[in-house]
């Protein structure tokens, strides 16, 4: 898991893929559509999506195994828990349709991060995460956007199969 401001993506060096991705989210506004963006076909993709931040209590983890995300919002903020998936229980078994395996939430969280507009979090496969959380007591409504880059294409550029 990486978590960073915006501005320093060029830090990182996982190759065009990566750089792609981020001259997409400069494109970006708070007054983007919600939807699916294609960015390079199947192999990077953006998804702008509304919605309510809710409480951890009711929240599940997450993990995909084909892509790697990188999740910031544009509008509001969100409240992250992050573990590590090998150390979960699964409760929905991964599947191919939605690249996605859910597991059960741990208490307490190993990592907890807030993501607010100009920060972002890239979570590798192995990184369960539970977006959408609130930030304190309140439900909010949020906007954020979730680029998602085949894992390939960041592997690549790591010098290292282990992602």
């Amino acid at each position: 898991m990486i978590i960073d401001k915006v501005e320093h993506f060029q830090d990182y060096h996982f190759g065009p893929a990566w750089k792609l991705a981020f001259e997409f989210l400069s494109t970006l506004t708070p007054d983007s559509g919600d939807k699916k963006y294609p960015i390079q076909g199947d192999d990077i993709f953006a998804l702008v999506m509304s919605y309510t931040t809710f409480a951890p209590e009711i929240a599940v983890y997450e993990s995909h195994r084909e892509y790697v995300d990188i999740q910031t919002v544009l509008v509001g903020a969100e409240g992250f828990e992050c573990a590590f998936r090998d150390d979960l229980s699964v409760e929905t078994p991964y599947a191919d349709s939605r690249d996605a395996e859910f597991y059960k939430r741990a208490v307490p969280a190993q990592t907890r991060v807030d993501v607010y507009p100009g920060t972002f979090v890239m979570l590798y496969p192995h990184d369960a995460h539970m977006p959408g959380l609130m930030i304190g007591n309140e439900e909010k409504i949020i906007k954020k956007v979730v680029v998602k880059i085949r894992k390939e294409l960041i592997m690549q550029n790591t010098g290292s199969g282990d992602v």
